[in-house]
């Protein structure tokens, strides 16, 4: 302390690195920070909601367009979905894995979106592919939590679904290599389109956090599930199937090791942060899938509301998705600060996700009867499903806004990247939420 100081210094806030990273941009960081409030703060002539969506509602055209690609895809994975459940009643317990193995591609790869995102309103963003840079040390990261989650959810696989009431399911080394073979061919696909739209977003001048969430979810729905399905056809092969289950696990854990041991700071950390909240997430898209599997006979019997599945969770998480990323990105930049009663910029982010939701559900419903339709699916009828998909939807996303908010927060408290935790815990807990809702709505509305 300098002579003449009467008081000592006060210490510093505790941040993350990422977050110190991010905030190195100074001088862009505080322009993108204004940029990302005036959307929400500018009124149009037209009143609140035209406020609301911002000018020319640019950021409502842009999430609504991912949405509706988001649904599309989605609901043609659940015309595959609906299309093989004789290979679900062959091996019972993979339906189980099919909510956690499309959520776990949402969980890993949003979040990478989220963080690029975040690097590219603060100035930071730079693409290239050299390990040590901070879009390097993500992909090695995702490449990493891709083949350790892949592990645990074929083994939390095996041992939840008894738990909670599924007996005779498939061996845990039958799980264990679809869930990482389905993993590995899901996540390469993904990974090239995320960094695709950061590529592209930046050159645009696109705002990554509203669109990244649900089309990432649109492909990682799209292609998991013909993945899981290839994958499913190494079950049961004597040699071969323990050999790749026990190679997956020594993989899992060489890799960890590695990372570890890499001394690169950020890709440790992003390791590190993120396995905590993907395990628990896992946990919860299992229990999402048991809650699917044990209603599997009334699916099967209406077809439609199979295919109503994967678009409703896809579309319920990618809402999450969009708010969770806009708001780790305002407390990245100093937009809005961690309270516990949202501020005015924090509100109106969440009424914004909650104007997505009745159209994008509708939609779901409506796409879902006209696959069913034209496949020649049953279906309990147009009015139905539309309902059943507005219902459970809303409810998840009521849940998805507080998670989402209160998720973000407190990472930003203690001092971990919100765009890490954001986004899987509002995914897997939209997931279950999602799922529940879904049959409840079913229950309440009923298929006939």
């Amino acid at each position: 302390m300098a002579e003449g100081d009467s008081a000592p210094r006060r210490a510093p806030r505790r941040t993350s690195t990422a977050t110190r990273r991010v905030v190195a941009g100074a001088a862009r960081g505080r322009s993108a920070g204004r940029a990302l409030l005036r959307p929400v703060v500018r009124l149009h002539p037209l009143g609140f909601l035209r406020g609301l969506l911002g000018p020319d509602v640019t950021g409502a055209r842009q999430s609504l367009s991912a949405l509706a690609v988001s649904s599309l895809t989605a609901t043609a994975a659940g015309v595959l979905l609906a299309a093989v459940t004789g290979t679900l009643e062959r091996l019972p317990g993979l339906l189980v894995l099919v909510p956690a193995a499309i959520g776990m591609r949402g969980d890993i790869f949003g979040a990478l979106g989220s963080r690029l995102a975040t690097t590219i309103h603060a100035g930071t963003f730079r693409a290239t592919a050299r390990r040590d840079t901070i879009v390097g040390q993500n992909v090695i990261a995702a490449a990493v939590l891709t083949l350790v989650t892949a592990v645990a959810l074929g083994v939390m696989t095996k041992v939840l679904a008894p738990v909670f009431g599924l007996a005779g399911i498939i061996g845990i080394t039958d799980l264990i290599v679809v869930s990482v073979v389905g993993a590995e061919l899901a996540s390469v696909v993904v990974l090239v389109v995320t960094l695709g739209l950061a590529a592209v977003s930046t050159r645009r001048g696109w705002d990554l956090d509203n669109v990244s969430a649900p089309l990432i979810s649109a492909v990682g729905d799209v292609v998991t599930l013909p993945a899981l399905f290839l994958a499913s056809y190494l079950v049961g092969i004597t040699a071969l199937t323990p050999l790749v289950a026990v190679a997956s696990v020594i993989g899992a854990v060489a890799a960890t090791a590695w990372a570890w041991r890499s001394g690169l700071e950020q890709l440790w950390q992003i390791v590190r942060e993120s396995m905590p909240v993907l395990f628990v997430g896992g946990f919860v898209l299992i229990i999402a899938g048991v809650v699917i599997e044990h209603r599997l006979e009334d699916f099967i019997d209406k077809r439609a509301v199979l295919i109503l599945v994967p678009a409703c969770l896809a579309a319920a998480g990618a809402i999450g998705g969009i708010l969770s990323s806009r708001l780790s990105s305002k407390l990245h930049l100093g937009v809005i600060e961690p309270r516990a009663l949202p501020q005015r910029g924090a509100r109106l982010d969440i009424l914004f996700a909650f104007t997505l939701t009745v159209p994008v559900f509708v939609l779901n419903g409506l796409l879902a009867h006209v696959f069913a339709t034209v496949f020649s699916m049953s279906t309990p009828g147009l009015l139905r499903l539309v309902a059943i998909s507005l219902i459970g939807g809303m409810i998840a996303t009521a849940l998805a806004g507080a998670i989402a908010y209160y998720g973000t927060v407190v990472a930003t408290r203690v001092g971990v990247d919100p765009d890490t935790y954001g986004i899987p815990l509002v995914n897997s807990t939209v997931d279950l939420a999602g799922a529940a809702a879904l049959v409840l709505a079913v229950s309440w509305v009923g298929l006939s």
